[in-house]
């Protein structure tokens, strides 16, 4: 699943939260400290691959009147342009290696910048990270789903798009991400 934007703040929290209950790591300066860097570096992370994908756009643009001749699917175009330019940007096109990736800068960042402290292999810390980034994936599709049908069974109808819809889909998506604990 590519993370959104709006979505690195959520993942953050889950990363804090479950480092703040692991029983071997010690957050030194609290848990918003934890989650503030973490949502910087994947903020950091999503800006690298914001600029690639510009990037391939402007090529795919340049190139319009040859995609349109050849009668070429600019999606698969899209993702073939991307996976040859992502070594040159630095990002790895695999979601599973790129949070494997991502977790073990996590936490170089956090033990560098004294935020946390453990007692462990490294690898036992890592995989903390690495799972929360798994689990808000894994959880994604079904609380999406879940606001959906919630929004969608109100009595009052709420347009998709709109500043209300998204208001709405917003607080429902966090009121669910509070019941489970990811928030």
């Amino acid at each position: 699943m590519r993370l959104k934007p709006q979505q690195t703040g959520y993942v953050a929290s889950k990363v804090a939260i479950d480092l703040a209950n692991a029983p071997f790591v010690k957050l030194l300066k609290g848990k918003d400290a934890v989650r503030e860097k973490v949502k910087e570096l994947i903020d950091a992370n999503l800006q690298i691959e914001k600029a690639l994908d510009e990037q391939v756009h402007k090529i795919i643009d340049e190139n319009y009147d040859e995609i349109e001749f050849q009668h070429a699917d600019e999606r698969q175009l899209f993702f073939m342009i991307k996976k040859k330019l992502a070594p040159e940007y630095g990002v790895i096109m695999n979601y599973d290696d790129r949070y494997n990736d991502l977790s073990h800068k996590i936490l170089d960042e956090l033990y560098e910048n004294y935020l946390i402290e453990y007692d462990v292999n490294e690898n036992q810390v890592k995989n903390v990270i690495f799972k929360a980034f798994k689990e808000f994936a894994n959880a994604y599709e079904e609380i999406d789903d879940i606001v959906y049908n919630k929004i969608r069974n109100m009595e009052r109808e709420v347009i998709p798009g709109s500043q209300d819809y998204e208001l709405l889909y917003e607080r429902l998506y966090q009121e669910e991400l509070r019941r489970r604990g990811m928030l």
